[in-house]
């Protein structure tokens, strides 16, 4: 098991930035893919974003593609999330996972293949 910790949220205005990160601890972060989602309350968990064990097969959902960018630094078991251009759709509560790759390079989208969770950061995004 591993145990993650994300920080960086924030409220922010729209066309703001802000970078979230996300700390492991308990597993060898290398070995691990990871993943960003967000949630509303009474919506399901949404896809963000999610980077290979190399960093190199990063995937984004279309809704933040080309705004957003994932990212990650095995020495310091950390992750990151580069958040450009924010919308006011963009406030949710921000979670990272992560999971044994079930495969080279995978980068899952669906959160039922993710093993372990942060406890989330807010992401407010005002108009």
């Amino acid at each position: 098991q591993v145990q993650l910790v994300e920080s960086g949220g924030g409220l922010v205005q729209a066309g703001g930035s802000l970078t979230l990160s996300c700390a492991a601890s308990g597993r060898t972060f290398g070995y691990l893919v990871m993943g960003w989602f967000r949630q509303t309350p009474g919506k399901e968990r949404e896809f963000v974003a999610a980077i290979s064990t190399s960093g190199f097969s990063p995937r984004y959902a279309d809704s933040v593609k080309g705004r957003f960018t994932i990212s990650r630094d095995n020495a310091k078991s950390t992750g990151y999330l580069l958040m450009f251009s924010l919308k006011p759709e963009d406030t949710a509560t921000y979670y990272c996972a992560a999971t044994s790759p079930p495969r080279p390079e995978a980068t899952p989208f669906d959160p039922k293949e993710y093993d372990d969770w942060g406890q989330g950061t807010q992401v407010t995004v005002s108009s």
